[in-house]
């Protein structure tokens, strides 16, 4: 098996701090709000669930090293499940697009990437690291795209929600093109934040609207990274949909080529506008280069004829209050149990192993 969402842990951010540039190092020293000396500074989010954002039962050590937490990570989820690969999608460090402070943020993500780089070595042939860009300056999220893949990295991640501008704005093409010419994945994740409701409406109700709202971020830019052509210009870009979940896709692929045809029967109109039609149906880019990753869907595995067996790819999300563990395999059986084997292997392996060029 291979598990395509795992956020690894570290003892602090502090482990940054031999790779940061030296006139971020007392930034991170210092601490910044709203996290304490030590933690990379985000928006803390303690209304998503009662056990906070780190799951209480998931016993990764407090204090120690890094190579405490790798053999956490190694005792709780890979010899667990005896895991071939793991890609690591990080935990804080995702989060820097949210900084206001851009410059601050690319140095962050610079040094995790380069930590990352290094705690990978702890087992180079089970982990994928999946490197961190800023998703609010598509130039430097263009250049440490670029610096990454020179530094082997097989992965990189972006917070599609936190994009400014939006990822399918002419700004990102240079970003777009360089993805094709790496052919490195670029993982589209989820950003959650704090739900927004009347104040006398209950915090409950709040909370689970906006836990079930989350997975359709990525709906908006899988729609206009190929409505506004990226995808069609650049057949080389294969784009994971982070997290998400599966359900969703049929209904937008089905809508995207209705909306299709309508914009190519009206033709005319639209090129005379400077928009001329996709040349091929919306849902057959989707099936070229876009790939999704599930943990616990049973309703999208009943739709893989539609979505595409080889489209998915499972995921723990270990360890996140979402994550299946430490009963993955239990899920697995029950939701699969209908599947044919090939696609069992292909949706828990093979699919992963062709997308990242692993060795069998």
């Amino acid at each position: 098996m291979i598990d395509c969402d795992v956020h690894n842990q570290w003892p602090s951010a502090e482990v940054l701090l031999p790779y940061l540039d030296p006139p971020f190092r007392d930034f991170l020293a210092r601490g910044e709000l709203p996290g304490p000396p030590g933690s990379l500074p985000h928006a803390h989010r303690p209304w998503l669930h009662p056990e906070g954002f780190r799951r209480t039962d998931v016993p990764a050590p407090e204090e120690g090293d890094t190579d405490d937490h790798y053999e956490a990570l190694r005792t709780q989820l890979l010899d667990r499940y005896e895991l071939e690969y793991a890609v690591l999608t990080g935990e804080e460090a995702i989060e820097v697009s949210t900084l206001a402070n851009g410059r601050y943020a690319t140095a962050l993500a610079r040094a995790y990437n380069d930590w990352l780089v290094d705690f990978c070595q702890a087992a180079p042939r089970r982990l994928i690291g999946a490197g961190i860009l800023p998703a609010d300056d598509p130039a430097l999220a263009t250049e440490e795209l670029q610096r990454v893949a020179r530094h082997g990295l097989r992965h990189v991640v972006l917070l599609a929600a936190a994009a400014d501008p939006p990822l399918y704005h002419p700004a990102w093409e240079p970003f777009w093109a360089a993805a094709a010419e790496t052919r490195i994945p670029i993982g589209l994740h989820l950003l959650v934040s704090a739900p927004t409701a009347h104040p006398e409406v209950s915090p409950l109700a709040a909370s689970v609207i906006n836990g079930v709202e989350v997975p359709l971020q990525l709906l908006d830019p899988l729609v206009g990274l190929i409505y506004s052509g990226v995808m069609a210009r650049h057949p080389d870009l294969r784009l994971v949909l982070a997290e998400s979940g599966i359900a969703w896709l049929p209904y937008v692929l089905q809508r995207m080529d209705n909306e299709h045809r309508k914009y190519v029967e009206a033709r005319a109109v639209w090129e005379a506008r400077g928009w001329p039609p996709l040349e091929c149906r919306p849902s057959e880019y989707f099936h070229r280069q876009v790939w999704a990753t599930f943990q616990d869907d049973a309703v999208g595995l009943g739709q893989l004829a539609t979505i595409g067996e080889d489209r998915v790819m499972w995921a723990s999300d270990y360890p996140h209050p979402d994550s299946t563990w430490p009963h993955s395999q239990q899920v697995i059986a029950a939701q699969m149990a209908d599947l044919p084997e090939p696609t069992r292997r292909r949706v828990t392996c093979e699919n992963a192993r062709a997308l990242y060029a692993l060795d069998g």
